[in-house]
């Protein structure tokens, strides 16, 4: 609980069903340690979302105990596809699916409700911004990273001396959507996977839940003939791999070999690229038992074929605390916004 006077920023985490809020002081130190969530009424259409994020806001400076009048900016964050502007695809998007939604701004439409700056990243960029400054800590204005975040699809982001790299039109760090070469990744007889996106070969089409269910697990459940998955609905067969996965289940443990491979050829396009000083991999995939968790990182890094000079420098981390990295990347954002004038520094007080 703060109350001291210190100027603050609000991080806004908008998801399908809730928001996650976090405080961030000038200073650098977050006032929340968990999540303060509440419904975000995305499916009530944007009106009501708009009015669920300014309740959020309130209701985190409530539980802090910081005056309104401290609060200096705001971060916010969504799913994509959206602009670097904070603009709704025009064709929608999973979570935005009401046609309301198309081209709406969804950044503007909240500065204009809380009359306040909003400074807004898709969730990918915003976990991806989270990950380096935890990492970095006060080095983080001068590192650089690229983050691949395995969930319903593929999302990421690349971070260069501290700040979101998000190219013209807002979509640098869809990782989703690079061709990945499948020579030796794909077994014998396997089809080539397909995207959502319409894109085959594409690392979203291997490396998330909806590859599981539609391109790794129908092949391999060929391979396995009997296997307890094969008798459940393909959505929740999908979900269920991860926990087989940790018991050592060789059907899963393919699946995410298979899923690591492709990261680790994401992550080598990436070093020919960016050349970045860490690699971050977050997601439900990770969200598991250690040994399952730090098996899937050490596969992924086997297959990131780096340089020696690369390989000396360079690190491989998971993204910290899931739940709360987009609402306290975005929060980050907004204090670099802040202190966009002054010398590059530490964002997060250590």
């Amino acid at each position: 609980m703060d109350s001291t006077g210190v100027p603050v920023v609000v991080g806004l985490d908008n998801g399908g069903t809730s928001n996650n809020a976090t405080v961030l002081t000038v200073e650098g130190r977050f006032l929340v340690d968990g999540l303060v969530e509440t419904p975000s009424e995305v499916r009530a259409g944007p009106e009501a979302a708009i009015e669920a994020l300014a309740r959020a806001l309130d209701g985190v400076l409530a539980v802090t105990g910081v005056p309104r009048e401290l609060v200096r900016a705001v971060g916010l964050d969504t799913p994509g596809p959206a602009s670097a502007t904070g603009v709704i695809s025009s064709r929608g998007s999973t979570n935005f699916s009401q046609p309301a939604w198309r081209g709406y701004d969804v950044r503007g439409a909240l500065e204009r409700r809380l009359g306040l700056p909003v400074i807004y990243h898709n969730d990918g960029n915003a976990a991806a911004l989270y990950a380096h400054h935890v990492h970095f800590g006060a080095d983080a204005m001068r590192r650089s990273s690229v983050s691949a975040i395995v969930g319903t699809g593929l999302g990421g982001g690349v971070v260069e001396d501290g700040r979101v790299v998000t190219g013209a039109a807002g979509m640098a760090g869809e990782f989703g959507h690079v061709h990945i070469p499948l020579d030796g990744l794909l077994a014998p007889g396997q089809p080539v996977p397909t995207c959502a996106c319409g894109f085959a070969g594409d690392a979203e089409s291997v490396a998330s839940l909806t590859a599981i269910e539609r391109n790794l697990l129908p092949y391999w459940l060929g391979r396995y003939p009997g296997h307890p998955l094969a008798a459940e609905e393909p959505a929740r067969a999908a979900k269920l791999v991860r926990g087989y996965g940790e018991r050592g289940d060789g059907l899963a443990r393919e699946v995410f070999t298979q899923q690591a491979t492709a990261l680790g050829r994401l992550f080598t396009i990436a070093a020919n690229f960016t050349d970045p000083h860490a690699y971050f991999v977050g997601g439900g995939v990770v969200e598991a038992a250690p040994e399952f968790r730090d098996w899937f990182l050490a596969t992924v890094r086997e297959h990131t074929v780096l340089r020696a000079e690369q390989a000396a420098v360079a690190a491989f981390a998971l993204v910290p605390e899931r739940d709360m990295a987009g609402a306290r990347g975005v929060a980050i954002a907004a204090l670099e916004t802040l202190r966009a004038d002054a010398p590059a520094g530490p964002l997060m007080a250590g």
